[in-house]
């Protein structure tokens, strides 16, 4: 436990994000705490973004900008500059939650290490509109199995202890996408993460692109290969299930198109008392 207010660093890492990141930046700015420091890490963005930047630049401790071979070179650029005793990674399309959220954080922080080198709280899956479609993040105890079968814990509510990375070593430059479930895989296998609980840290955008479910299928690629590199033989049966219940949404699409196909869904939803969530987005 620490006897002195404990600092975060929050690392946001961009490319070309210019329609979203004032307001993630802002908001990291408007933090009420005060022993913070923001990182910019920038991969080179020829859509005005930099200009953002600029104009909030007297809220960052660094930025830089230059091309980068994705987000965990950035993420990793951003570690040698963070001087935090907790990292925070920010996306540069989602935003802090509210303006207390480093303020109410703090006191769980303070008390987690050493027990604890990952402290997690809440997300909220939000639409490009800002409209909350569910809030993520369960304790461990009731998400560790899943967890391990490759269900992620919410990175927008994750904070680290700089001496995670001091044990575990930087994030895995070869991933394009899943290396903050492979970095916190090789942690969480051995030691429990400490929850916070009702507390939503950030809102965390869904839709576009990300909504399709031939995506959804390279994610789970993507943390089948975090399990493996990680001695994981067999994903496990929830894995699995998760498997072909993707596979059956791109039957859906394929065949009734994807609106007819998200109507389907959500009657499912609704069937097993779910509120709507694939024709909010």
């Amino acid at each position: 436990m620490q006897s002195h207010p404990v600092s975060i660093s929050i690392v946001v890492a961009l490319l070309n994000n210019r329609a979203t990141l004032e307001q993630c930046l802002s908001s990291v700015a408007r933090q009420t705490y005060p022993q913070r420091e923001l990182i910019v890490i920038d991969g080179g963005s020829t859509d005005g973004s930099l200009g953002v930047v600029r104009a909030l630049e007297p809220s960052i401790a660094h930025w830089e900008s230059g091309p980068d071979r994705g987000l965990y070179e950035a993420f990793n650029k951003a570690l040698k500059r963070t001087r935090g005793d907790w990292i925070y990674f920010l996306g540069a399309d989602d935003y802090l939650w509210d303006p207390d959220v480093l303020q109410k954080i703090a006191p769980a922080l303070a008390k987690a290490y050493p027990p604890h080198r990952v402290v997690y709280a809440q997300a909220a899956f939000v639409t490009e509109r800002g409209e909350v479609l569910e809030i993520l993040g369960k304790p461990w105890e009731e998400f560790r199995d899943r967890f391990l079968q490759g269900f992620m814990i919410p990175h927008q509510a994750v904070f680290h202890h700089r001496s995670l990375f001091e044990a575990r070593g930087p994030f895995d430059e070869s991933f394009r996408t899943g290396g903050d479930y492979e970095m916190l895989l090789r942690e969480l296998q051995h030691a429990d993460p400490l929850f916070v609980p009702d507390l939503v840290v950030a809102g965390y955008r869904f839709g576009g692109g990300s909504s399709a479910p031939r995506n959804s299928l390279e994610v789970l690629r993507v943390v089948r290969r975090a399990q493996k590199q990680n001695g994981i033989v067999f994903p496990g049966w929830l894995w699995v299930g998760i498997v072909l219940r993707t596979w059956l949404r791109v039957a859906l699409w394929k065949i009734l198109g994807e609106r007819s196909a998200k109507r389907l869904l959500d009657w499912g939803r609704a069937l097993l008392g779910k509120p709507p969530f694939w024709t909010r987005i």
